[in-house]
């Protein structure tokens, strides 16, 4: 059985005066607005009443360089930092949020429901990608500033939501038709309206910076305990990228639960959460009422199944850049293949875009042992060599391998015991998939693990080795971007949520 525990408890509501520029927040309360709407027909006339009091911002420009339209419809969430109006206490005892604001996107999430209604997929931006800044205007001087390369995140500092829109199309090629920027207040009455949400971790989960402290299993967890669970960068070695990964699979569960109706079946129920959410965000002022009821309707038949989510795909993680510090790179064909992808309306997950990976990302010379090709393997880096940044480098040469690599490694546990042999943890109900992987890392050693699942796991030691053909692979002529490089990492909503 799941370990179960009640919701955590937290201090009673604090009232908070309300503060002239609510813009800190988080993407989550975003999301939840996007769960809420998509439950029932009976909560149009709810936002038709609310959507007159949205706090709107001018954040979607024209001009001939824009993306074209490509028929989907684009959503830019962010979540900014500022804590203007929050009292200390609050900050510091409920919300566990330490350390100085930032006057800058803590969060990004490109959403895209499909032309055809029939999809969704979310796209996680991380906050330290080094892009293209287009030329803009400063919004502490005033003056005109050319276009330079900086962290993505910094853009809505520099010229406000409008610039951040235009880092993102110009650096995509994707067409942003609305803005999102959210409020982390409102994620956490939202969760606790909701009645909690329940996430699923096979191993504790410990941050004693977001204060979270989850342990193995099944837990619902209320507003405050959600909250540090997708704030959480302290986990283990990767970070923001688990980080992100943790906010996806929050974002699938609370689609799953939101979609079931049993939470907001309730109409005052319902009300109060749209109130709670609807005044708490910022909106590009395109999205009207009758924009927010044609929302409401393309995501009512949503659920996590038919909902693709992925990070973009990364070369460095450790990018030092004068000025910026520590940055991270975008694996510059991997990306190029995702967007194209997203810009397509193509499933990102699923058989039939795991061939078209096979057969894109694998060159027709290299031997592939088994019947099994390497873009229907998924796989799990982990590090166990204590080797920085070696989780990363064999992610990213799975993947230019063929493999569907998660795109985001982290640390083997082991106390700090260092592992000097590769090894291959799988499943033996897997027994065909394995050849694959194993022909392809022919010095690793195979060990069986009943129940592990579908996803194989790499633990890279220190004694690693590419793998076999990939000398072959970086000589031939490049491929040009497919949907092999975007679908891998990529996962549906059913395999990062909860089993039911």
């Amino acid at each position: 059985m799941p370990h179960q525990r009640p919701p955590d408890r937290r201090p009673a509501p604090v009232r908070l005066r309300r503060p002239g520029r609510r813009r800190w927040g988080r993407w989550a309360a975003g999301t939840l607005s996007f769960a809420v709407l998509a439950t029932s027909c009976g909560g149009w006339a709810v936002l038709n009443g609310i959507g007159s009091s949205l706090d709107r911002v001018d954040a979607i420009g024209g001009g001939p360089d824009r993306p074209a339209d490509d028929g989907a419809t684009t959503f830019l969430v962010v979540g900014t930092d500022e804590r203007e109006g929050i009292p200390e206490s609050t900050l510091k005892d409920v919300l566990h949020a330490g350390g100085e604001s930032c006057h800058c996107t803590d969060t990004m999430m490109i959403v895209q429901l499909s032309a055809d209604r029939g999809r969704a997929t979310v796209v996680s931006v991380p906050r330290d990608s080094y892009v293209d800044i287009p030329a803009h205007q400063d919004l502490a001087t005033g003056k005109q500033v050319g276009a330079a390369k900086g962290k993505i995140n910094a853009a809505y500092g520099m010229g406000g939501a409008p610039l951040a829109v235009r880092a993102v199309e110009q650096n995509t090629g994707l067409r942003i038709d609305h803005y999102v920027e959210v409020n982390f207040l409102a994620f956490v009455s939202t969760v606790d309206a909701l009645g909690g949400v329940e996430v699923c971790t096979p191993k504790p989960l410990r941050d004693d910076y977001s204060g979270l402290d989850l342990p193995a299993g099944t837990t619902r967890l209320d507003g405050a305990g959600a909250l540090r669970y997708v704030r959480a960068r302290h986990v283990d070695g990767s970070s923001d990228l688990g980080r992100m990964h943790r906010q996806q699979k929050f974002l699938a569960q609370l689609l799953q639960r939101a979609t079931t109706g049993e939470a907001l079946l309730d109409p005052a129920k319902l009300t109060g959460v749209l109130d709670t959410v609807l005044r708490s965000v910022k909106v590009d002022k395109g999205l009207g009422n009758a924009e927010l009821l044609e929302f409401a309707g393309r995501l009512k038949d949503l659920s996590a199944s038919n909902a693709d989510f992925v990070t973009v795909p990364l070369a460095e993680v450790d990018h030092q850049v004068a000025g910026w510090g520590s940055t991270v790179l975008w694996d510059e064909k991997g990306a190029a293949a995702l967007f194209e992808a997203v810009r397509a309306g193509r499933p990102l997950t699923g058989a039939g875009a795991a061939a078209a990976s096979a057969s894109a990302a694998v060159p027709s010379a290299s031997p592939v042992a088994g019947t099994v090709p390497p873009g229907e393997v998924r796989v799990q880096v982990l590090n166990g060599a204590g080797i920085q940044g070696l989780g990363f480098r064999v992610d990213a040469e799975l993947r230019r391998a063929g493999f569907a690599t998660t795109g985001m490694p982290s640390n083997a546990p082991g106390g700090g015991t260092a592992t000097t042999r590769t090894v291959i943890r799988y499943d033996p109900h897997w027994d065909e998939s394995v050849k694959t992987l194993a022909a392809s890392l022919p010095d690793a050693v195979l060990e069986p693990v009943p129940g592990l699942g579908a996803t194989f796991q790499v633990v890279a030691g220190s004694e690693y080795r590419p793998p076999a053909g990939g000398a072959t692979a970086a000589a031939a002529p490049a491929p040009a971007p497919t949907t092999a490089s975007a679908v891998a990492g990529a996962e549906s909503g059913n395999e990062i949520s909860c089993p039911s």
